[in-house]
């Protein structure tokens, strides 16, 4: 596997040392020197570079595994396959929805958004920009997303979006075709792994998601892993539960 690092939290650029990235694998670091403009103008020039690792990689018959500190880099990572024709399906692993679009979002916060603009909304704000084809609402599974804002449940209430929970997650409930392995790590119980910029109790343990990852990698049909870390930059990891996860992911 190569690891694709991008390490930015939307247009923000964090320390590396954030990411204790499992050693013995090769590793490129996408870096951007930012444009003046809007969000969506800057992370489209920070994205291009992540769709063409992610496609060179899957070109040359490599997984690539992205890693970031957020979770729209996700739209780079299936740009990139889709350049490399790759028609690849989605499994979103996530504490939240990621469904909130301009329009209901009551925070601004465009991290929650990522996976409504996979599956077609607004394509001008940065789909059209990466190339990136909207995805059909049925290939997507959101697993977990125990907390949703009111527009995101009235969205996916009527929606093809799949879901279902951690444990529930087996060959079966998968989309057909190549996937998109996409997990949030704040999709863990607050409780296991601190600091996390939005933490959501009463989730499952890191051993259900891993085993749950596994089951999916297990279909031999991933195409890439994009891994989000989404913990406030700067905070110790004094018992290694970051490092563990981040072994265990990529180099397990």
């Amino acid at each position: 596997m190569t690891i694709i690092f991008v390490p930015y939290h939307l247009d923000e650029r964090l320390p590396d040392h954030d990411f204790p990235l499992p050693s013995g694998h090769a590793v490129r670091t996408v870096e951007a020197q930012l444009p003046d403009g809007d969000v969506w103008a800057r992370l489209g020039h920070l994205y291009e570079p992540v769709a063409w690792q992610v496609a060179h990689c899957a070109q040359t018959g490599e997984t690539p595994v992205v890693v970031s500190g957020d979770c729209t880099v996700s739209l780079g990572t299936m740009a990139g396959l889709q350049q490399a024709g790759v028609d690849a399906a989605i499994v979103w692993f996530d504490a939240h929805g990621d469904v909130q679009t301009l329009e209901t979002t009551a925070s601004g916060y465009v991290g929650g958004m990522p996976l409504r603009i996979l599956v077609g909304y607004r394509p001008e704000l940065i789909s059209q920009r990466l190339g990136l084809q909207p995805l059909a609402e049925d290939r997507a599974l959101l697993v977990d997303a125990r907390d949703l804002d009111p527009p995101e449940a009235d969205y996916l209430a009527t929606a093809a979006v799949r879901r279902c929970g951690v444990e529930e997650l087996d060959a079966a409930t998968l989309p057909p075709g190549p996937l998109v392995l996409h997990l949030d790590l704040d999709v863990i119980d607050s409780a296991e792994l601190p600091d996390l910029r939005f933490p959501v109790p009463g989730g499952p343990s890191a051993d259900a998601v891993l085993a749950a990852a596994r089951r999916v990698l297990d279909t031999g049909r991933v195409a890439a892993i994009d891994i989000a870390c989404t913990w406030y930059p700067g905070r110790p990891d004094p018992d290694g539960v970051r490092a563990r996860l981040l072994a265990a992911l990529i180099g397990g």
